[in-house]
């Protein structure tokens, strides 16, 4: 059974930092890009940042550029994402992701985590 398992969620002040891991098991994840998405109440689910196998190949939302950092040890089959300068409007539920294709799109992920709380106060 393949699973994205979250840790690291929680509240922290604006301008505070914090770190998600996602540790993957049931298969292997060799060739899969993996990522992040959240989703604030209310809101529809976003992009936030991925990762190609590689580690070198990164991509983010623009609206978390420059604040986050996402990396991947493929030796543990965990992602992380380092959140720094956080913003009131980074609360959200944040999932876990990982896709074999090219895109990186809620259509294409092929496994999600179940989700952790980031919540930041003003």
């Amino acid at each position: 059974q393949v699973q994205l398992v979250e840790s690291g969620g929680g509240l922290v002040q604006a301008g505070g930092s914090l770190r998600l891991s996602c540790a993957a098991s049931g298969r292997t994840f060799s060739g899969y890009s993996m990522g992040w998405f959240r989703q604030a109440p209310g809101k529809e689910r976003d992009f936030v940042a991925r990762i190609r196998w590689s580690g070198i190949d990164t991509y983010y939302a623009d609206s978390v550029k420059g604040r986050f950092t996402i990396s991947r040890d493929n030796a543990k089959n965990t992602v992380y994402l380092q959140m720094n300068s956080l913003k009131s409007e980074d609360t959200a539920v944040y999932y876990c992701a990982a896709s074999l294709g090219l895109a990186f799109t809620n259509t294409a992920i092929q496994y999600w985590g179940q989700g952790t709380q980031v919540t930041v106060s003003s």
